[in-house]
């Protein structure tokens, strides 16, 4: 039966919650604090990144996930796989570690050599042992994507954005903005991202969630195609699929990519240019500014990678994402009644929003 449903954030989270409710037949108001969402949503690598998820319900969510993605209509899908590329011995005994796993198939693990990595990405041009291909993970344009999201759902004729909009009351039935306006609501979401504070706080303590601070950067075009998604072997002590002897026996990070937690993850967007990162800071409060250290070792990582000077950088930035702290993929919880609390997906956010959505209203179906 269609009910009134108000989502509450608008982000990638929150309009997956909004389309998933519009599938499902019901009429939709999404609000959003922003004139547009200016988060995570927006400042990350638009990886749908199913390759390192543990196993059980992770790796299930990201591969139905993986599906729902390729529906969603009016985006750029582009189903390219990733190579995480190995430059010594060891790291590739990483990647032969995870190629052997007994669902490497449905994960799309398969290692190449060098000459193969070069065949499936010839922007590779620096010296490497070969890589981990995993045919699974995609990629899609995080700027582009909600504006994109919201136009379909508008041709329904049952989606309305409010844009500068803050929630400040939650009650059955209904919730008030800043504008002193009221909303009838039959289901709440509030996906409200790394906003902890607030209405948040007030509806419930001790949730088990951290907020998580990353640096990224953008390039000017690299003028030739990147045809994957790129990683360094840094990626395979962070993911829980590669966990292991292979892992175990892997030289020290160097210094100052121990110390900000980094890995390498680099997409080339439709205009050409390169997004580069990342970096990791869990302890609050965090710096307003970026540091440069990190940015330098990426760019000197992605240089040895692409055998070329690297682009010039034309933006860098910093994001927040909130991750849960508990065993989790993301936390759920009814704050009252017929109002759901659903955050702290972490760096899975863009990869496993439409499941988690999916998943959100199986739950209430239930």
């Amino acid at each position: 039966m269609p009910v009134r449903v108000v989502v509450v954030g608008g982000g990638v989270l929150g309009t997956m919650h909004a389309r998933e409710a519009v599938r499902r037949g019901h009429e939709v108001l999404q609000i959003e604090r922003e004139a547009e969402a200016r988060g995570a949503s927006v400042r990350n690598f638009g990886l749908v990144w199913v390759s390192g998820r543990a196993d059980g319900a992770e790796i299930e969510t990201a591969q139905r996930a993986r599906e729902l993605w390729a529906e969603v209509p009016g985006i750029s899908f582009r189903p390219h796989g990733s190579l995480t590329v190995c430059r010594t011995e060891e790291e590739l005994a990483v990647a032969k570690e995870a190629a052997a796993r007994p669902d490497a198939a449905e994960r799309g693990f398969q290692v190449l050599d060098a000459e193969q990595t070069r065949e499936r990405n010839p922007a590779l041009r620096g010296e490497l042992q070969g890589a981990l291909w995993c045919a699974r993970d995609a990629i899609v344009e995080p700027r582009e994507v909600l504006p994109a999201l919201r136009l379909e759902l508008e041709k329904s004729g049952r989606y309305q954005f409010l844009g500068g909009r803050e929630v400040r009351t939650v009650d059955s039935g209904e919730i008030t903005d800043d504008h002193h306006e009221t909303h009838a609501a039959d289901v709440v979401f509030l996906c409200t991202g790394a906003w902890h504070g607030g209405l948040i706080r007030e509806l419930t303590e001790d949730l088990p969630v951290r907020r998580v601070r990353l640096q990224m950067m953008q390039t000017e075009p690299l003028d030739v195609p990147l045809t994957t998604a790129v990683a360094d072997a840094d990626s395979f002590r962070y993911y829980p699929a590669y966990q292991g002897q292979s892992v175990d026996a892997l030289e020290p990070q160097a210094t100052i990519a121990q110390e900000h937690a980094m890995q390498l993850l680099m997409v080339q967007r439709t205009h050409g240019g390169l997004t580069i990162g990342d970096t990791h800071e869990y302890a609050e409060p965090f710096n307003f500014d970026v540091q440069s250290d990190p940015y330098d070792y990426l760019a000197r990582t992605v240089e040895d990678i692409l055998g070329r000077p690297m682009p010039k950088v034309v933006r860098r930035w910093a994001g927040v994402y909130s991750q849960a702290t508990s065993d989790e993929i993301v936390v759920r919880r009814e704050v009252a009644k017929n109002v759901h609390l659903v955050t702290g997906p972490g760096g899975r956010g863009m990869t496993m929003s439409p499941a988690i959505a999916e998943l959100s209203f199986e739950e209430i179906d239930r």
